[in-house]
């Protein structure tokens, strides 16, 4: 799904579990007035039954996972994942929550507050889930792989939304063409190009560009943004492409290969003018 306006400087989407956080220190402060109080001289009996009391009261668990808590408010929020229980509604849209800070996260939308900012370069963000993905984008850290076709994700959901593409079930049909595709986003994106609409307008140069992402990566020439940076040498690139491609050189890796004489390549470039050459075995 696209930005909206990213020729804008935008500050748009961790939010700080505030609720559980009373109920902590609520906990906290009790358990300081019981420390407090003096201490009498207790029989070994005494002794061994208001520690056990103390330990019962830090230690919570869930019956279904076995997952502790020192807090039964938490106990509480994390048991609506066993039930499927939603108890947290938005007076705006009626979306409900399984967890309070979910709902405080979402009516960011509503109020348009954005309040999650990027320390790297001063985005924001409404919703703590698009910050994560966004600080991902500095560090170009892409933990979920793709077995099928070695392409990186940096969140699980696009991984999973990915793997659509390996799949035979392409539903969403373009009516002007007849090709066929796997997700609707794709097929949208596709039909501009037979629309010629190009709407995603470049504030510094008046380009404009069929995708969201081909502004983003256009606007970089301007502004000179080289967020991804090389873990082994420290050289900074515009793309995470062209840091991984880059990374190769430290790494030795080779996943490019020539199925007809096994040879294999640092870059997909590589192999192309290699297969071009009349690759002989």
């Amino acid at each position: 799904m696209s930005d909206p306006e990213p020729c804008r400087i935008k500050h748009e989407d961790t939010e700080e579990e505030k609720d559980l956080i009373k109920e902590n220190e609520k906990e906290t402060e009790d358990l300081s007035e019981e420390e407090e109080k003096p201490v009498k001289s207790l029989s070994h009996p005494q002794t061994e039954k208001m520690f056990s009391l103390k330990r019962s009261k830090k230690s919570l668990t869930c019956l279904h996972c076995g997952k502790s808590f020192t807090c039964k408010g938490n106990l509480n929020e994390h048991m609506n994942i066993h039930t499927g229980e939603k108890p947290h509604t938005c007076d705006q849209c009626g979306m409900s929550f399984r967890h309070k800070r979910n709902l405080n996260d979402h009516m960011n939308i509503h109020t348009g507050e954005k309040p999650h900012t990027c320390d790297q370069c001063g985005k924001s963000f409404a919703r703590s889930r698009y910050f994560k993905s966004h600080m991902l984008s500095h560090s170009g850290e892409r933990p979920y792989n793709c077995e099928q076709c070695g392409k990186n994700f940096s969140l699980a959901n696009s991984l999973k939304n990915h793997l659509i593409v390996h799949s035979e079930v392409k539903p969403h049909l373009c009516s002007l063409c007849g090709k066929s595709y796997s997700q609707l986003g794709f097929l949208t994106q596709h039909q501009k190009r037979h629309s010629g609409v190009k709407d995603h307008l470049c504030c510094y140069c008046g380009k404009t560009f069929i995708t969201n992402k081909e502004l983003k990566q256009h606007q970089k020439i301007h502004t000179g943004e080289k967020p991804y940076r090389c873990s082994h040498c420290d050289k900074r690139f515009n793309r995470p492409g062209i840091l991984k491609s880059h990374e190769r050189i430290h790494t030795g890796e080779k996943p490019f290969h020539c199925h007809t004489c096994g040879k294999s390549f640092t870059h997909c470039s590589s192999l192309q003018n290699h297969k071009k050459n009349k690759c002989l075995k």
